[in-house]
């Protein structure tokens, strides 16, 4: 039986695509033949099977985003646990001291590590005022990751991307979609009726409310399509720290907050329309639950999102932030019913394409394959 040790900075509750994908990882390993422990500053509700299996780790608040947590493993003797474990193979999903302790213990060991990447952390900074060190954190990730003997990148440009940034290595670890969970048959008419969408098109937006989701390029296209006398729902599922520039600049806006379950699935089946500027996603989960649940999507020609849109066949791609290109988008698809239906229907049978269980049964394999190809090396 396989044994791996996992070192994530997110699991649940938090409720990102990072979460996620660990959480779909965590249930096929169930049934795997794998033995796994997760060290992470979160720990899942015992609801989910798996929570017994995450040992806690001391961390602190991130000051910038309180949903998010810094982990501290150097004030803790994590080497013990491990030893006791005996992993085979060391997974680390973060570059941070917690992970940095992951691939050491694996170094100490003679244990092979792989990681994953999950986040464009580098092309935040600009967002906030720090392009001039993008640099710096790029020759830190090609440190970090150039310790691993594999790094798994969720969509073909995010590897293209690492690659030509230095870091070796790199294959594909692709996402996979809950049709149980998003479909069609979750519509709801009373939803569209409780925010004044009985006769208009819903336009929806989900994920973090924060700048690096480009949220400003929404802002401007929404203004431009009510200048053109539209009339349309906005509605936004999530929270973050720009809802209340967001709500002063979009008052016809409708903010349900943060949503998971059935409530989320109700939303996007009742929607119309699915709108997603960001350009720093390394694959876009959203965009896939979209699809599932029937909407067209508009997103831009960037990043991991570029892989799932096909123009004019389940969506449409905007050059990044063109805000006028993707009002022109939504304006058609408001104006053309029938055509905007034929573009849902065709991307919930797209979707179809994205299985958990094949991605995550690859991604085994391939733990498999480095482990045998380590141990016959050392």
């Amino acid at each position: 039986m396989m044994r791996i040790a996992y070192f994530a900075e997110s699991l649940p509750p938090q409720t990102d695509g990072v979460s996620h994908t660990l959480s779909k990882l965590a249930e096929y390993l169930e049934n795997a033949h794998t033995d796994y422990i997760f060290f992470s500053p979160f720990k899942p509700d015992e609801t989910l099977a798996w929570s017994s299996r995450v040992r806690k780790v001391l961390s602190i608040p991130f000051p910038l985003y309180r949903y998010y947590r810094f982990s501290l493993p150097m004030f803790e003797n994590l080497y013990s646990e491990l030893d006791n474990f005996r992993p085979d193979l060391i997974h680390v999903t973060n570059p941070t001291a917690l992970g940095i302790v992951g691939l050491d213990y694996a170094r100490s060991k003679m244990i092979p590590a792989v990681s994953s990447y999950h986040t464009h952390f580098v092309h935040y900074f600009s967002y906030y005022g720090f392009k001039p060190i993008e640099n710096l954190g790029w020759t830190y990730l090609k440190w970090f990751h150039n310790r691993c003997e594999m790094t798994y990148a969720p969509s073909r440009s995010t590897v293209t991307e690492l690659v030509s940034n230095g870091i070796k290595n790199v294959t594909l670890w692709q996402r996979g979609i809950d049709l149980d969970n998003f479909s069609p048959t979750f519509r709801d008419p009373d939803l569209r009726r409780s925010v004044g969408a009985d006769n208009i098109p819903v336009l929806l937006f989900v994920g973090r409310l924060v700048k690096e989701k480009d949220l400003d390029d929404l802002i401007n296209a929404l203004t431009i399509l009510k200048k053109s006398l539209q009339k349309f729902k906005m509605v936004f599922v999530g929270e973050g720290p720009m809802q209340a520039e967001l709500q002063q600049k979009l008052p016809d806006a409708h903010f349900t907050g943060f949503l998971k379950g059935e409530m989320l699935s109700r939303w996007y089946a009742s929607s119309d329309v699915f709108v997603f500027p960001s350009t720093t996603e390394t694959f876009g989960n959203v965009v896939l639950e979209a699809f599932a649940s029937g909407l067209p999507v508009i997103g831009v020609n960037r990043g991991g999102v570029a892989e799932l849109i096909f123009q004019g066949k389940n969506g449409f791609l905007s050059p990044p932030h063109d805000s006028q290109n993707i009002a022109y988008f939504l304006k058609l698809l408001i104006k053309n019913e029938s055509y905007r239906k034929k573009l849902g229907q065709r991307a919930s049978k797209m979707v179809r394409a994205y299985n958990w269980t094949s991605v995550n049964e690859q991604l085994i394999n391939s733990y498999s394959q480095i482990i045998t190809k380590y141990y016959s090396r050392n």
